[in-house]
């Protein structure tokens, strides 16, 4: 299986990536507490490695769906099969079980984007009636499930009632990366518990931002806006903010209350987006931008969204198939050592895309999601 080096380097990465070694937590001590300036902490969940549990959840469950096809005489593929899959359950367990130790804190409005997996394993582990999974005991996930939710229905919002990005830092701006990091939570949290109060507060954060933060003519998202001045910010089309919509919609679909409410916007959203794939299968970084670089964090997001929304029969034609392997085709091709290449850099703020490009977790997390089952090279 040509994915195994994608799988390996994600399973690191989860347990490595934004932690900090004893240079950085001296600098942190130093800043804190002798100079008095309010410092980010390390947070152990934060949404690169929430994304790359995600993306190897996602793959769990095809490589589960395929040892459930496999045939007997297939005795090495399905012994590599169930390797894989116990080495991704250590990984997520390690990853888990090091931010229960430190007592679960949560720092951002990202981190809820971690515990998409604990309710997967949740209702894993309630449908084969285990007492635990992934290391964690039935109480401690559900401990970690209502401290998430908690968290999130105390975030400050704007009158609108949508999440301000950052708050603690003066900010009264709304970014479109809530909605990806977010809403499938919330409203999974609320479909799993029967909270109806949780599905309706993930589902008003997408309906506001349709209706105060999309481009009239092109139906792309901006990335933000703010009540308090009218005003609609950073590009539009940025490609890893289509992502984020799209996922954030996706992830509420399979509530019947989400999918009342979302289905006919997600399916015209999907519909925008599509015209600005290029020839080779990639999203550009900025959409419009056919001629830029291309961005393998914006096109397995966006297909990863695709693909859900055929799951779920709300996308049945057959571009959306064409779509999704064209997509998937350009992000294997920059694959490289179990890395995926062509990424562009974090974001910094509305208008701030720096144009650096390598292998990032946010484009390796997403690729992973981009399987399905019996489609295995």
């Amino acid at each position: 299986m040509h994915k195994i080096p994608l799988i390996e380097n994600a399973c690191k990465e989860l347990l490595s990536y934004g932690i900090w070694d004893g240079r950085t937590r001296c600098k942190y001590l130093i800043k804190h507490y002798l100079l008095h300036r309010k410092m980010a902490k390390e947070d152990l969940i934060f949404w690169p490695t929430g994304l790359l549990a995600a993306g190897l959840w996602s793959f769990r469950e095809e490589l589960i769906k395929d040892s459930q096809t496999e045939t007997a005489g297939e005795t090495s593929e399905s012994a590599e099969t169930q390797r894989l899959i116990k080495m991704i359950e250590n990984a997520l367990a390690a990853y888990y079980e090091r931010w229960q130790k430190k007592g679960m804190p949560l720092q951002v409005l990202d981190d809820l984007l971690s515990g998409e997996v604990l309710l997967y394993a949740f209702s894993e582990m309630v449908r084969t009636r285990t007492g635990s999974i992934l290391g964690l005991s039935g109480k401690a996930v559900n401990d970690a499930l209502e401290r998430l939710a908690a968290y999130g229905a105390n975030q400050p919002a704007d009158g609108a009632g949508s999440f301000y990005y950052r708050p603690a830092h003066g900010n009264t701006a709304v970014f479109v990366d809530s909605i990806g990091l977010a809403c499938p939570f919330l409203c999974q949290y609320g479909e799993t518990f029967g909270k109806s109060e949780y599905r309706e507060l993930a589902v008003r954060q997408i309906v506001n931002f349709l209706s105060y933060g999309m481009d009239g003519r092109t139906g792309l998202p901006y990335h933000g806006y703010d009540m308090t001045d009218g005003c609609k910010h950073g590009i539009i089309g940025w490609g890893r903010a289509v992502g984020w919509l799209l996922r954030g919609m996706a992830g509420c679909l399979s509530s019947e209350y989400g999918r009342q409410r979302l289905e006919t916007p997600y399916r015209e959203l999907v519909k925008a987006v599509l015209p600005w794939q290029r020839p080779d299968g990639y999203f550009s970084w900025q959409l419009q931008a056919l001629e830029g670089p291309a961005d393998t964090s914006a096109t397995a997001m966006i297909c990863a969204a695709i693909r859900q929304g055929m799951e779920l029969g709300i996308l049945t034609d057959q571009e959306y198939e064409q779509a999704l392997q064209t997509g998937k085709k350009a992000v294997y091709q920059s694959v490289k050592d179990g890395k995926v290449y062509a990424c562009s850099g974090e974001c910094e703020g509305f208008g701030q895309y720096p144009q650096r490009y390598g292998a990032y977790p946010w484009a390796l997390g997403a690729a992973l999601m981009l399987e399905r089952v019996n489609e295995h090279e």
